[in-house]
């Protein structure tokens, strides 16, 4: 069937651009209107290939922008997706795509209406899938799992999250780069103290490039190498269709993809907080290669360790570390800083009028704004993304610019003074934040409740006044708590130790034991 017509139709209807609104009623409508208009029956859809790509075309493309419509006009897109679908490689078809867009007008036009390329393939692949089976015809089974992300989704919020805001760091990506151009293959470490933005390179970089990865989070139990090597697995059997790797271990997997590269192609490997893995004694961790085939690199992340905590032994593997801390990047560093201010100041849509009011009430000018806070976060971004925020809620609406906490630590500590935490009436709060310390994994209210022997609704209100620092999951249909970041788990785990006085953290201990105890009897 020729889709041309049913463009030209959906042409008089497309909005200008692909993030619009629209009324999911009135779409309904258009879409069975234009599925009668072409002879289609809107409840039984065609059996054949041709059928099903026009009737599905219809259901997709009401209301979308013509650029996109025109894309998948295109025989050699049809066809693509096709071969994509049969052979359940939807990477491939994105891949396709792209290299069919190269050189191409279509390319600028989807561009300048900021579309979302990947997510537009990923919409048409499951509508199609959806009416494939429709039809009932078994021509199109197996059907494919269509999932265009290349990373995995339980990773996804945390990408997005981290480069929401992201400014600056080109000089980290500018000498990574020179280390894979001048070595066949290797191990790249970006160390950095607690707040100094490696989580945040390491999801730019999977962003930006679509790279395997694996983020170690040590509060969700997501840090040990086996299961590790289950997400890298499954992420390169999907990204190389790898075939019989069900069960590979790393080298093999490595070994694989490195021979299906070209001469113009590289595997690399993002992997966040090595600090936070927990493995036992022996070997590298996450049983990391001693050997890398050619062309395959690692980008690590890690916070500063002593050499008995590096476990990363590769004698004959070219290896290079950049130290966010190091004297040469520190006027770099600042300038990233002070470009992440500016994004607060003028871009951020929750906060920037509110920090502007701020300043304008000072008679503080915007220069010397940036140039002082700059100054005070010692290089530290996740110092700017407590107090920035900090300042448009009013939380510092007594202060002056210089009395804003100096560096992560004392901003810490000048809110655990603000909160009253060294005071008898906030001795519950200190239980229960060092119950999350000493758990180490996300737990509910209902099991805090239990060990501190509070009633549920005095816990939950702790636990709201500390929100900005704990970290919401729902797991198994139960919200649970952990400690949001390394940063602050290290403060708490200082005022545990200082605890001499009150022993508060003995009698947690006592009390997590005693939990436990009745939980088993």
């Amino acid at each position: 069937m020729n889709i041309d017509p049913v463009v030209n139709a959906l042409k008089s209807i497309a909005k200008p651009a692909a993030s619009l609104v629209i009324n999911q009623a009135q779409r309904n409508e258009s879409v069975v209107r234009f599925l009668k208009q072409f002879n289609f029956d809107p409840v039984q859809p065609p059996k054949d290939v041709d059928g099903v790509y026009v009737y599905s075309f219809i259901e997709y493309g009401v209301d979308k922008p013509e650029a996109i419509l025109n894309l998948f006009r295109e025989r050699e897109i049809k066809k693509s997706f096709w071969s994509a679908y049969t052979s359940n490689n939807p990477l491939g078809f994105y891949k396709e795509v792209e290299k069919f867009l190269q050189g191409n007008d279509l390319k600028f036009d989807i561009q300048l209406l900021r579309i979302d390329l990947r997510a537009e393939l990923e919409e048409f692949g499951e509508t199609f899938i959806k009416i494939a089976k429709k039809s009932g015809s078994t021509d199109f089974q197996p059907f494919p799992e269509w999932d265009l992300d290349e990373y995995p989704a339980e990773f996804k919020p945390l990408i997005k999250e981290k480069i929401r805001s992201f400014c600056g760091r080109r000089f980290v990506f500018d000498i990574f780069k020179q280390f894979c151009d001048k070595n066949r293959s290797g191990y790249f470490t970006v160390v950095g103290d607690a707040g100094m933005g490696k989580s945040t390179i390491a999801a730019k970089y999977v962003w930006d490039n679509k790279s395997p990865c694996y983020f170690n989070i040590r509060s969700d139990g997501r840090n040990q190498a086996e299961l590790f090597l289950e997400s890298i697995r499954k992420q390169l059997i999907k990204h190389y269709q790898l075939q019989n790797a069900d069960n590979a271990n790393l080298a093999d997997l490595l070994g694989q993809v490195s021979k299906k590269l070209d001469d113009s192609e590289r595997l690399i490997i993002v992997i966040d907080a090595l600090d936070e893995v927990k493995q036992d004694e022996g070997g590298n961790l996450l049983d990391l290669p001693t050997v890398l085939p050619e062309r395959v690199y690692f980008l690590l992340t890690r916070r500063p360790y002593t050499i008995d905590k590096k476990r990363l032994s590769a004698p004959d593997v070219p290896t290079e570390e950049l130290d966010l801390r190091a004297s040469q990047y520190a006027g770099l560093s600042r300038e990233d800083i002070k470009e992440y201010i500016r994004f607060f100041l003028n871009i951020d849509p929750d906060y920037k009028n509110a920090i502007r009011q701020w300043i304008q009430e000072r008679n503080i000018s915007e220069h010397d704004f940036v140039e002082q806070v700059a100054t005070k976060s010692e290089n530290n971004f996740m110092y700017l993304r407590y107090v920035l925020p900090g300042i448009a809620k009013g939380e510092y609406e007594n202060l002056s610019l210089k009395q804003l906490p100096d560096g992560l630590q004392q901003y810490y500590q000048v809110h655990w003074e603000r909160m009253g935490m060294d005071g008898k009436t906030q001795e519950l709060n200190v239980f229960i934040l060092f119950i999350l310390v000493e758990i180490g994994t996300p737990i509910p209210c209902e099991m805090i409740a239990a060990i501190t022997e509070q009633d549920e609704y005095d816990v939950q209100v702790v636990l709201d006044e500390w929100v900005e620092y704990l970290k919401l999951q729902n797991i198994q249909e139960e919200n649970c708590y952990s400690i949001y970041h390394a940063s602050f788990l290290d403060f708490l785990k200082g005022k545990r130790l200082l605890d001499s006085k009150r022993k508060l953290f003995q009698e947690v201990n006592q009390r997590i034991a005693d939990y436990f105890v009745r939980k088993m009897s």
